[in-house]
């Protein structure tokens, strides 16, 4: 898929190491390098990208103060090396959420969230499609069974799997719950280290706990800030 992209890292390392992917393992036109917010938004003030990649520590400006700067439908593909930030993040119109240092696994991951993102019949790609309006297959046993994601509640790490829960069933993942929240967008949000939640499904918020259904689940002071980013965009 033809879609075009720039770079904003004021590292030239990591600016080096992104562009490498790109040039190796996609189609994507790389308009531009940009080594601060800045120069970045000058760039922006007159051309076009269908997303930027941006890292969130960067002097003088950080990523998340420069994603507020933008125009609010600007589609974001964060990088950073601390996890901390994940939840706040999608606060924006956010693909996807990278840890450096990044490998080429995980780059080719993105790659195809990315395209999944803006691959939808009848769409151009600078007006991305709602994926979180689908489904995703989930192994139980011998078998693939298709969720859809606005039927789940809120998924709950345990050990060395994830619980998904929704109104009707329960299921056990073997996955850990990060790699589950790296292929989710809002509505879901992490909320604590043990809890992803779907806001959808939220009833209300007290006293530092999310209500869905019958379950009270806590918001970690880790999270909170980010969850409620999200959450203040709704209330009147």
């Amino acid at each position: 898929m033809s879609l075009s992209c720039i770079i904003i890292d004021d590292e030239p390392n990591a600016v080096n190491l992104l562009e490498m992917l790109i040039q190796q393992s996609t189609p994507w036109q790389l308009k531009a390098k940009c080594y601060n917010a800045l120069e970045a938004l000058a760039f922006l003030k007159g051309n076009k990208v269908d997303f930027i990649f941006l890292d969130i520590n960067m002097p003088n400006l950080t990523g998340m103060e420069l994603a507020g700067l933008l125009p609010s439908q600007t589609k974001i593909v964060f990088t950073t090396a601390y996890s901390e930030y994940a939840a706040e993040s999608y606060s924006f119109q956010t693909i996807d959420y990278l840890l450096k240092p990044i490998t080429l696994k995980r780059f080719l991951a993105a790659m195809q969230k990315i395209e999944h993102y803006f691959d939808k019949p009848g769409h151009v790609a600078t007006e991305p499609s709602a994926p979180n309006q689908e489904y995703f297959f989930v192994k139980s046993g011998k078998e693939l069974r298709k969720i859809l994601l606005d039927d789940i509640l809120y998924f709950e790490g345990e050990k060395e799997y994830v619980r998904l829960v929704t109104a009707q069933e329960q299921l056990l993942i073997y996955r850990r719950l990060k790699d589950i929240e790296e292929q989710l967008l809002p509505p879901f949000v992490r909320v604590h280290n043990s809890y992803i939640v779907n806001t959808k499904q939220l009833i209300k918020i007290q006293d530092n706990h999310i209500f869905i259904g019958d379950k009270r689940i806590p918001v970690s002071e880790k999270f909170k800030d980010g969850f409620m980013a999200v959450i203040n965009k709704r209330v009147f």
